[in-house]
């Protein structure tokens, strides 16, 4: 698949995930920094889809361990939540 066709599907995954928390979260992260993505960091990316959306954002708020394959620096990018849209 070309370059664009696999940001617009990862992009949609990102921001269907299920609960409004999660689509804000991952799909805020995906809008602010996948198309700087290198494609070894979107493969990256696509394989974290894989995982349930819970630990997701639980290893990128902190509030639990997040496993050595996780760990990096796309998910301390993740961490840094300065992404999510927050209603003022």
């Amino acid at each position: 698949m070309d370059y664009e066709t696999r940001l617009k599907r990862l992009r949609f995954r990102a921001w269907h995930r299920g609960t409004k928390e999660a689509d804000l979260m991952i799909g805020g992260f995906f809008d602010a920094h996948g198309a700087s993505l290198s494609p070894a960091e979107l493969d990256w990316f696509e394989a974290l889809l894989e995982e349930q959306d819970v630990d997701i954002m639980a290893w990128a708020i902190g509030s639990q361990p997040c496993p050595d394959q996780w760990q990096g620096p796309i998910m301390e990018r993740m961490r840094t939540l300065s992404y999510v849209p927050v209603a003022r």
